[in-house]
């Protein structure tokens, strides 16, 4: 009996160790952050937050829902079951009166997010040109960041490992993202540009040269991808554009909204930006094809 009981510890112990090493270590950060503001909530109003339920979850949903997006409603409910899970509890977050408080709270306010601009060409050109020419990080971050469609947090992890020059440009291997948590990998690959001032490569190659004189190991661009955040919104502003409508991701909706712009097919686009599905890719072609595709454009005045 006593070796029953020690086998089912075991296996318990190697389950929420397999839950854990099934997230990446950024994602389980936000699983907790979002989890501690569940926590306080639940403090405050003498509640319990593990194990909790459906019902202390819908109010905690109401009380973020007045000054909240729609989409973070939807993450913290995540975060909190995926913390349940990984503490051996369980939360019903499609229970009745949760899913029925977000369809009110949806109809309310609206579930459309108000999307950070896309850095277009004309924008990454004012951008690139605000940078001091000291300053080979700034622009080897942001013309690669925009040229490989990368989410941000592929684009701090990127190790000097994972960089091959060939002669058309540059590999780089991700070892891991939002869509590849087993680590299978991928590569980018990004061409020469014909203008040497906007050309990713050479830039990146630059900053390389400069930053590894001495070793060659190590992350490339050494920052938080709340940084590069900052750095846009610090260079837009510098180029006379509002930063409040720029962030991190304004450099992958970029590159997908310009390469529709200029006919790249669908697939091609998620080839290089790592979308599994359609849906946010097709919104950006859309965005591209506002006035490309504009019936007004058959009106002659």
């Amino acid at each position: 009996m006593n070796n029953l009981v020690t086998d089912l510890k075991n296996l318990e112990i190697e389950t929420l160790k397999n839950l854990r090493n099934s997230k990446s270590n950024n994602t389980l950060r936000a699983y907790n952050s979002d989890f501690r503001d569940f926590s306080a909530f639940c403090s405050n109003n003498g509640f319990n937050s593990l194990p909790s339920e459906p019902k202390i979850l819908a109010l905690y949903i109401t009380h973020l829902s007045k000054s909240s997006k729609f989409s973070t409603l939807k993450r913290r409910i995540a975060s909190i079951s995926v913390i349940h899970k990984l503490k051996g509890h369980y939360i019903d977050t499609k229970h009745p009166i949760i899913m029925e408080n977000l369809h009110g709270i949806k109809r309310a306010l609206g579930s459309r997010q108000k999307a950070k601009k896309p850095i277009l060409i004309s924008d990454l050109k004012l951008i690139i040109n605000a940078i001091d020419k000291d300053k080979l990080r700034d622009k080897a971050l942001i013309l690669t960041g925009f040229a490989g469609g990368f989410r941000r947090s592929e684009l701090i992890n990127i190790n000097y490992e994972d960089i091959e020059f060939v002669p058309e440009g540059v590999k780089i291997l991700i070892k891991r993202s939002k869509t590849d948590q087993s680590g299978e990998g991928s590569i980018k690959a990004i061409p020469y540009f014909e203008n040497k001032d906007f050309c990713p490569v050479l830039n990146l190659k630059n900053y390389i040269k400069l930053k590894f004189k001495t070793s060659e190991n190590g992350r490339v661009f050494e920052i938080s991808d709340k940084s590069v955040a900052l750095i846009i919104k610090r260079y837009a502003k510098k180029a006379g554009l509002d930063p409040s409508r720029y962030a991190g991701h304004s450099l992958r909706s970029g590159f997908a909204t310009t390469a529709a712009e200029f006919g790249a097919e669908e697939r091609n686009i998620m080839a290089m930006t790592g979308h599994k599905t359609t849906q946010m890719v097709r919104r950006y072609i859309q965005e591209a094809n506002l006035f490309k595709n504009n019936a007004l454009n058959k009106i002659k005045i």
